[in-house]
């Protein structure tokens, strides 16, 4: 019983470290993070990643019945940075900084670590906003935007999934040790249960948003019987696409850091945002 229960407890320390990494909710929990709380909680990477889309479909929804389509997509853009504070699009301007330096891999990955932000970086950071905010505002547009409103979602499951992927996948390319290196015992164990879940997650939603959102059953034909199809497409698409982005920058850089897992996030965003607005196209 003791031992089932500090099982439970761990496990609900990594859940809560997760979101706390990932996210800027407001969660009040304050413990330790251990390397166990860390490698743990790459499990539960796809469940922040429901929260966020849930949140972001939800506000989208409402945002349309307030506002017009081009304010509502800026809005929207503007919470899901807002919902992770930036982690993400930090790590894609630290890593642009870096790899478009053109420099020997010690040089870049000291020109990763360096606080300043340089000009690829900011570069990179507008054309990834702008290119989701297009994506965001052809999503709310569409004609089907009940049901695309379900697979927006989804988006932030997988992507936040292949950062446990790249965890595991990839040597963490810094010597000297920092709180990259707590992940470094992430194993295949915490990467498959984390697809199980991302799977069961995105199952469970397309489910119950057929169940909820009533005008679904009339824009279904676009995805009707290929409900499977899709929860197989997201990880499939994720993996092919990040696996190509991953080993590219661990090419370059000798393996991944922290910086490459949040520019591994926003890329696969953009990437699966772009497979939907092609879906509904």
């Amino acid at each position: 019983m003791r031992t089932a229960l500090s099982l439970g407890i761990g496990y609900g320390q990594a859940l809560v470290a997760a979101f706390q990494f990932l996210t800027r909710l407001p969660i009040p929990f304050r413990f330790e993070y251990t390397e166990t709380i860390c490698r743990r909680s790459v499990i539960f990477y796809p469940l922040v990643g429901a929260v966020i889309g849930l949140l972001l479909s939800f506000a989208g929804a409402g945002l349309l019945h307030i506002v017009p389509v081009l304010p509502a997509a800026c809005l929207l853009l503007v919470l899901w940075v807002g919902l992770t504070g930036g982690l993400h699009l930090d790590g894609l301007m630290d890593t642009a900084d870096g790899i478009l330096s053109h420099r020997p891999r010690e040089q870049m990955l000291e020109i990763m670590k360096d606080s300043r932000v340089g000009a690829m970086g900011v570069i990179v950071c507008v054309l990834q906003l702008l290119l989701k905010f297009a994506l965001l505002y052809a999503l709310l547009s569409s004609a089907k935007w009940p049901a695309a409103s379900l697979l927006l979602a989804v988006v932030p499951i997988w992507s936040r999934w292949f950062m446990s992927v790249g965890i595991q996948g990839w040597p963490y390319a810094r010597r000297e040790s920092g709180m990259g290196s707590f992940y470094q015992s992430v194993g295949l164990k915490h990467v498959y249960a984390g697809l199980v879940l991302g799977m069961a997650l995105t199952a469970a939603w397309m489910w119950a948003g057929n169940q909820i959102i009533p005008d679904i059953p009339n824009e279904w034909p676009a995805i009707q019987g290929l409900a499977w199809q899709y929860i197989a497409a997201f990880p499939l698409l994720t993996f092919c696409c990040g696996y190509g982005i991953a080993a590219y920058l661990a090419h370059k850089l000798g393996g991944l850091t922290g910086d490459t897992y949040g520019a591994l996030n926003e890329l696969l965003e953009t990437v699966l945002l772009l497979a939907v607005i092609l879906l509904f196209h």
